[in-house]
């Protein structure tokens, strides 16, 4: 049976200094107890390691085979338990984290690029999910995070928000809205709203139809028939405009700008991780809360 790890530290403190004072003091421990412990590391090895004298300590062929192989051996013990308290502590390992499309526009590279800058051995990767299937994903393991607009429904999972931003509309930066710092909502409202499909997104969807709710007229809310129009060609055109979050404003197309709605409630990010967390996602909502205040997401 191979020796411990303590007794063979001690042994090669006692290989170095050829002396059981010194290296009983070096360790910090009593000289009998020291003397104690290579005595039985001697029975087990089965044979002896040291000759012993009144004056000097020898180490003997087995006992210099030992303090040439013990060390390493001990390195390679520090590395692999270093390694393991490392993924204890969720410092390494692999991160998949699913993001919603509005979440692209910043929320989610802040993030995998905070993860990346948090932990040296961590390999962070991201997928463009649809919003429905992010908090299911997360519930059955299939990714470790997720970030959703809204707080979106699921069973299995915790919801940590994480961003606040303001409602407005994207337009033509020609509209004769976009003039204006604010928009109010009934001004908005008085022309077609380009919203996406409420399948992509039940709670968002819904919240932004619930901002034009007490407007009369009703408003008219358009659908594109492809549900990704990267053309975007009638919000160019000035004909619609687009009820949006102000992260829209970060990846503006050419053409178009964004301008808040005066009164609007805001919009949230949330951060999905599983109900029973590992110290891999307690790592992950610890860097997203400490970028979520530096940026002050949370202010808005």
């Amino acid at each position: 049976m191979a020796p411990d790890a303590v007794s063979l530290r001690y042994f090669l403190v006692l290989a170095e200094e050829l002396n059981f004072t010194r290296a009983a003091a070096r360790i910090g421990i009593a000289q009998p107890a020291l003397s104690a412990r290579m005595r039985r590391l001697e029975a087990e090895l089965g044979g002896a390691l040291l000759v012993r004298s009144t004056r000097s300590v020898v180490l003997t062929a087995a006992g210099a085979v030992l303090a040439q192989c013990a060390m390493p051996a001990l390195a390679a013990v520090d590395l692999a338990w270093e390694a393991a308290r490392s993924a204890a502590a969720g410092e390494v390992g692999a991160v998949r984290i699913g993001y919603s499309l509005s979440a692209g526009a910043q929320t989610a590279p802040l993030l995998v690029d905070g993860l990346v800058r948090a932990g040296s051995g961590l390999e962070v990767g991201a997928v463009l999910m649809a919003t429905p299937q992010i908090c299911p994903a997360v519930a059955e393991g299939r990714i470790d995070a997720g970030i959703t607009r809204g707080g979106q429904p699921g069973r299995g999972v915790r919801r940590f928000l994480l961003r606040r931003v303001r409602v407005g509309v994207q337009l033509a930066q020609h509209h004769p809205l976009a003039q204006h710092p604010e928009i109010e909502i009934a001004e908005a409202a008085a022309y077609p709203l380009r919203l996406p499909q409420r399948a992509a997104n039940p709670v968002v969807h819904d919240q932004l139809t619930a901002v034009f709710r007490d407007v009369r007229p009703h408003p008219r809310f358009h659908t594109p028939a492809v549900a990704f129009d990267m053309s975007q060609r009638d919000l160019r055109d000035g004909l619609t405009l687009a009820p949006a979050g102000e992260t829209a404003a970060a990846v503006q197309p050419a053409g178009l700008t964004w301008r808040p709605l005066r009164g609007a409630p805001g919009l949230t990010f949330h951060l999905v991780l599983p109900r029973e967390p590992s110290p891999l996602h307690r790592r992950i909502r610890a860097v997203a809360m400490a970028l979520a205040h530096e940026l002050g997401w949370l202010r808005a």
